[in-house]
Order: structure tokens, then sequence, then C-alpha cells
């Protein structure tokens, strides 16, 4: 029987001599970035080659004849800053469609060229500003074509070692980033999301959608509130105008196709759907649990006029996680099967869905532009687990959990440009609600208690920010200010409480040389689940206790160099203070520690008395592409702090110390890529069970887990790791159609990855749990190790046509 390497291997051998020099198109728009108002004349050149193309009176520029490949794309014109788009991918199957942006330069009479060229950021966020493009996430070695793995490259960013996707920003937890497509929130990009959170092990953004993504690390610009750590901007591309083009993808862990055509008079689509195969891999990496998701994506553009125009978008997936009883036949390793076990006798049953739906219209004027912006957000959870799982005994429910979210927005912006000054302003409302129906039993002081309750609400949320800039010769300002309130009483409802100012610097030292900073307070609203806690009376306890928003300061500043061929160096140090942060008073520590495992968060009584800190220091080498090299060098120092029940500061749960990533890769002749990825990563802290308690058969049998010693802390610390991953590709160019082809393998030294163990309890030969001897109110438990050596190699095709 043939193996898949070897049918893909014969398969490629008879496509090799199809291939001819076919060639590609490079079309697209060129607008004043102030006003959107299109600039004709523009010099538009493929770098490297002679070939280009001027723009005409609509500001549009066609370059044919292009030989496919990867190529940065460079614009000029008198007047503006010379401006470098990075690494455009040009293939066969369809035009590469580019809407790009210039800035006015100061001095009007000649073209500007600046050294940061492809570096693109504005006067409200001048550091702390990274942007990806569509070619660096695909071709991220060991990413999967997953941004949330991608960003783990830059600086700042932390992950667990796990199959998760939590994005840890500056010693923040994983709730405290937000993310825009095309300008509207979504709530979460991950699958199987961890609810009052945003983890989950998988992407539900398909790549094939972005064009690039900006990650706002500090300097929030006062338009994006509800965030404390990160912002995350994904820009989708331009649809193709010219004619219908598809896309078919099969990769590590799903099976996917885009459509990607005009659809009717100054209309465009793009759409895409995705089924997932991971339950395969799992079930052949003899994991215990099996994740099946599915997820649709859309964008809808209309041409109004040359002056407006009307975007809808969809984002939406449904996700299943079943158990795997097989995963221990066969299975001799013994750590790795207890490890099963465990996680079998303690993970539920899950189902999620999740969906936004949103529209944006854009009017453009002579001096800026207007923007609204409507859309709703649904999310379902719902989750069960009974003991030994065994559903047909109602007395062995451990958990029945069930929950929704819902976000109906409505959004006004103007961006107005007035001689040298920039004004930004706007407002913001929103219908929040919030219902779950919850069943579970937990320990408190030691002993099990059930937790039963019901609880809906219904709030209402207002927004409004402005922000004003302006450059004084070497010198970028830009002041802002924003509050937020609700309608949930207290400290909410007042807007003053939730005043937001910030202030960023730019000094510019030379063409090269850049000194920035930023300060500044921020707000955010604790998870729905926190607010909607009840007793079984039906009380609003954590409302009572005066939760209100969680209020954090940052302080950012930086230098950065840009050398003339398309790289860039810096240096940022930055550090945040938190106030009013809930703290979980049943287990005595922040929430700030919790968001970094599948479930729930937040849905316990909590009080706004944890303070925390994060602090550190960020270094960063890149390489834009040049002469076919790319490449990021990152390291990164955070220490990150909270208080707990006895006030004093702990390490968070975030509290890594050193992060070092490199990233690197080189295109080759014939269309062949070759990249490499490898991340030091320190050891991350964790606490320590409460063995005594834990060992009780009444707090076992209730949980079926151990209980962790949160008088402990953080208190134990994992080994450092690393990881190393490659990742080879080839395309081939045919008359009308693209195929590429790539070979990945995720830690591909087998590198071991540190976990925290788990506890459970002593089984004889035929499964039984032992009880203590010289204790009959105990079981017999021991520690089980949580470490992991999987290797995991992968091969994706997508074929463009």
């Amino acid at each position: 029987m043939l193996s898949p390497f070897r049918i893909l291997q014969t398969v490629l051998v008879v496509l090799l001599p199809l291939s001819i020099l076919a060639q590609g198109q490079v079309s697209g728009t060129v607008t004043d970035a102030r006003t959107r108002e299109p600039l004709p004349f523009v010099n538009v050149l493929l770098e490297g080659t002679t070939t280009g193309a001027t723009t005409d009176e609509n500001g549009r520029f066609v370059i044919t004849e292009v030989t496919p490949g990867l190529y940065n794309v460079i614009v000029s014109s008198v007047g503006y800053q010379r401006r470098v788009v990075p690494e455009v991918m040009v293939g066969t199957a369809k035009p590469v469609e580019l809407t790009i942006q210039l800035e006015p330069s100061a001095t009007e009479l000649k073209e500007v060229e600046i050294t940061r060229q492809p570096f693109v950021r504005t006067q409200e966020s001048p550091l702390s500003v990274r942007t990806i493009g569509s070619a660096e996430i695909m071709r991220n070695p060991g990413g999967n074509r997953d941004i949330s793995k991608v960003i783990r490259a830059l600086p700042g960013v932390a992950s667990t070692a796990s199959f998760r996707n939590d994005i840890i920003i500056r010693g923040g937890a994983p709730n405290e980033n937000r993310f825009y497509l095309d300008g509207i929130e979504v709530p979460t990009i991950n699958h199987f999301s961890t609810q009052g959170s945003s983890g989950g092990p998988v992407g539900m953004i398909n790549v094939n959608f972005i064009r690039e993504v900006d990650v706002i690390t500090g300097a929030f610009p006062a338009a994006r509130g509800n965030t404390l750590s990160s912002v995350f901007e994904f820009k989708q591309p331009e649809g193709n105008a010219e004619k219908p083009t598809y896309t078919f993808m099969l990769g590590s862990s799903d099976l996917g196709f885009t459509f990607d055509g005009p659809t009717g008079r100054n209309a465009t689509t793009i759409v895409s759907v995705r089924r997932s195969y991971l339950q395969f891999l799992f079930q052949a990496l003899k994991l215990p649990f099996l994740p099946i998701y599915n997820d649709a994506q859309i964008k809808h553009r209309i041409q109004l006029g040359k002056n407006s125009r009307l975007t809808f978008i969809g984002l939406g997936a449904f996700d299943n996680v079943d158990l795997n009883p097989a995963a221990n036949d066969g299975v001799t390793d013994q750590a790795t099967f207890e490890r099963n076990r465990y996680i079998l006798g303690n993970l539920p049953d899950n189902d999620q869905w999740n969906y936004t739906v949103g529209a944006r219209y854009d009017r453009f004027v002579k001096k800026g532009f207007h923007t609204v912006v409507v859309s709703r957000s649904h999310l379902f959870n719902e989750a069960s687990k009974y003991r030994n799982n065994d559903d047909a005994d109602p007395a062995a429910l451990l958990l029945r959990y069930g929950s929704t979210e819902e976000e109906n927005k409505v959004r006004y912006e103007a961006v107005m440009n007035y001689g040298p000054w920039r004004f930004v302003g706007g407002a913001g409302y929103e219908l929040a609600r919030y219902g779950t129906d919850t069943y579970t039993q937990r320990v408190i002081a030691g002993l099990p208690v059930i937790v039963d309750y019901e609880s809906s609400l219904s709030m209402d949320k207002f927004g409004v920010f402005g922000q004003l800039s302006r450059t004084f010769g070497k010198l970028s300002t830009s002041l802002g200010v924003r509050t937020d309130w609700n309608t949930l009483g207290g400290t909410m409802s007042d807007p003053l409480e939730q005043i937001s100012p910030r202030l960023s610097l730019s000094f510019a030292v030379s063409d090269a040389v850049n000194i920035n900073a930023n300060v500044g307070r921020f707000h955010q609203l604790p998870p729905y689940t926190v607010l909607g806690f009840r007793n079984g009376s039906g009380d609003l306890l954590n409302l009572n206790n005066g939760i209100r928003y969680i209020q954090a300061d940052h302080v950012v500043a930086g230098v950065e160099y840009f050398t003339r061929n398309n790289g860039k160096v810096s240096v940022e140090g930055f550090h945040k203070w938190y106030d009013k942060y809930p703290l979980l008073v049943d287990k005595g520590i922040s929430l700030a520690n919790l968001g970094g495992d599948f479930g729930v968060i937040g849905n316990e009584l909590a009080a706004p008395t944890s303070q925390g800190r994060a602090y550190g220091v960020e270094f960063l080498i890149q390489q834009k592409l040049y002469k076919g090299f790319y490449g990021i060098l990152s390291y990164t120092f955070v220490k990150s702090e909270f208080t707990n029940a006895d006030t004093r500061y702990a390490p968070s749960s975030w509290d890594y110390g050193h992060i070092l990533n490199l990233t690197g890769g080189k295109r080759l002749p014939k269309d062949w890529e070759v990249g490499l990825n490898w991340r030091l990563q320190g050891g991350g802290p964790y606490t320590p069970y409460d063995i005594p308690t834990s060992s009780l058969i009444p707090v076992w049998d209730a949980t079926q887990q151990g209980v962790l010693d949160y008088s402990l802390i953080n208190t134990e610390r994992l080994r450092i790791f690393t990881q190393l991953n490659v990742r080879v590709d080839k395309r081939y160019y045919f008359k009308g159609w693209t195929l590429n082809v790539y070979f990945d393998v995720e830690n591909v030294l087998a590198s071991e990855l540190p976990g925290a163990p788990f506890l459970d309890v002593v089984r004889d030969a035929s499964g039984q749990l032992q009880v203590d001897p010289s204790d009959p109110s105990r079981y017999v438990v021991k520690l089980v190790p949580n470490d992991g050596t999987t290797v995991i190699p992968s091969i994706g095709i997508m074929v463009e046509f």
C-alpha cells in the first residue's frame, strides 16, 4: 500500500512537466491616507524588477505579465512619503488586488523617501505595533496557518506549552485582548474558547481572508476600548472584481474551500467554509479527547459610488468535544496511560457555537471620512460531566452547564484632518445579554459544595472617545481620552469613573531613528460570568460586592532604528499597574491567574480588591523580505505579579521571565522556500495540590480532581522549554491555477514540553479506587507526570484556480 508521502510525490512528478511560465497580475488603488481621495500619477514598482505602472485619475493601476513569486511593492509620488508594501504573493489563479494609502509629506514639492518604508504606524500608536502579512502567516513553521500561533514570534508574547492558543501579552491574562475584523469587533478568534477568557486550541479565522494583522500591545488608540493588554486589527483583502476564483485547502487539521469573485454590479464577495479532521490526528496521537470544529467566514463589499462603500462581514463556528475512551488501547507507557485516564475522568463533553455578523458603512469627504458600524455577536456554550462518564446515572452528575452571551453594537467614528491637525472621535452603544443555568460541585473551605443557580443579565453600554494629533517639526504628538459606562449601577454607571486619558509622543532623531513613548489609563469590563453570578436566592452577589471596571495604567517607551534594506531594530520598556481586578473570594486568588485551561472562569463569588503589576523589556530585530531572506529575532524579559487574599504580590500564572524567539526563512530558486522557528520560554509558575483535602473521599467523589492549595499560589515552577519547528514549501504555477505544497514538522527535535503534574487516585488492577488503609476517610493519591514529547509532522496542499 502506498503511503500518503509516496502518493504526493507521484502526483508532483506528474504535474511538474505541466508547469509553464505562466504570468500573474497586480492591480489596486492608491489613496490619500488622510482623506481617502484617489491619487493619480503615482508610481508603482515591483522591487528588484523594471516592471511597474502609474495610477490613472481614479487612483487605479494594473501591472500585467508579472512572473509569479513574492515581491515588495514600492509606491511613490511627489508630496507623499514613499511606501513599501512588503511580501506580496503573486500567483496565476487570480490578480492580486491592493489598497494602498500614502501619507502626505511635510515637504509638498518632492517625493520623500523614508527609511521605515515597510513599517507603517500611526500618530495615535507610534510604538508597540507589529504588522504581520498574510505571507508571513501562511509560511510560519509550526504555525499551521493560525495567527494565534504566528504572533508568538513577536516580542512580549508568551504561550502555554500545550495545544492551546492562549494569547498572553506583556504578562497580562488571556481575557485582556480585543479583536477587530475590518473594524468590526469579534469577541473570540479561537475554537473551543474558554468562556470568560479568549484562548482555545485552534484559530477560527481563515488565513485566506487576511491581508494583514496589526498587533497593538500598548498605546491603544482612544477609538478602541475595553482592553488592557492588546488590540488585534485583522484587515481582510479586497474581493476579486474580475472573475470568480476558488481555493481548495487541505491542511494538517482541516479541509477548506474559498470562493472569491464579483457578485453583482460594483460588488465582490469572499466566502469560505472549513471542516476539521483534527479528531483523526488526536486519535492517532492517542489523546483522550476528540475536538471537531467547523467554521464559515464571509465578506461582501458594495461600492456605492466614488465616495462611499458598504461592507458586510460574518464569522461563525460550531465546535464539539467528545471523549476518546479508546485512548489507552495499546498504550504501554504507564505515565501516558495514567494521564489519559485522568483526563477522561475529568474533561466534560462540550458543545459550543458562536457567530458575529456586522455591517460597516464608510463615507469619504474632503477632509476625512465617516464610519458607521452595526454588529451582533452570539455565544452558546454547554457542557456536562458524570462520574465515570455514566450519564445514565442521575446521581453521578458532576457538572451541567449552559450559557449564552449576546452583544448588539453600533459605533460611529469620524476621522478628520484640519491642516496639520488630525482628529478621531466618535461614540458607541451596546445592548448586552448574558444567561446561564449552572450546576456544579466545588470545594469551598475544604468541603464539597453544590452550586446550583440560574441567572440572566441585561445591560446597556455606552462609550465616547476623541483623539487629537499633530506633528511639530520632528515631534509627533497625540492626546486622546475615552470613557465607558453601563446601566448595572454603582461606579460602572458613572462615566467620570472610567475616564481613560492617553498621550503618545514620537521624536524623529533622524530619518532612521525614532524615540517613542506613551502613557495612558485603560479600563475593561469584567467577564459576564463574573457580573452575572448569583446565589440560590437570585442575588447578584458580585455586583453587590462592588465589582467594577478593571483599571490599568501603562507607561511604555522605546527606541527604534530602521535600516535601508527593509529592516528594523527596536527596544521597548513597559510597566503596567492593575487595580480593581476581581479577587475570587472562595479561592483567595486574583482572576488574573485564570484563563489558560478549558471550561469557564469567573462564575463564582468575587470582589474588586486585587491589584497587579507587569513590567519588562523587549528587544526586536526584524528583516522584511530582502534578497530572498526574511526573519525575526525577539527577546522579552517580563515579570507579572498580582495580589491575592493575603494582599501580598505573588507571581501570576503568566510570569514567564525570559522569552526568546528566532524565525527565519529563505526563498530558493524554482519556487522552493524553507523556514524554521525556534523558541525558548522560561518555566511558567503553577500551584501545588492540597493533598490532605484532595484525598478526602467526599471531596474526590464530588470533583474527580485534585484541589489546588491556593495559599501557595504559583510557588512551583516548570522547567524552561525549547521547541524547534521547520517547514518546506514548494509552489507550482500553471496557466490559470496555482499549486502550493508544504511539509511542516512541529517540535522536530522531540523536546520535552513540561506540564504541571496531575493528582490522581491510585487504582488496583481492576480500576477500583484504593482507600487508604491507615485512614478509611481518604483515598490513596499520587502525582501523575504531565510532560510531553509529541512530534507533529503534517503535509498541506492548497490549490487556487
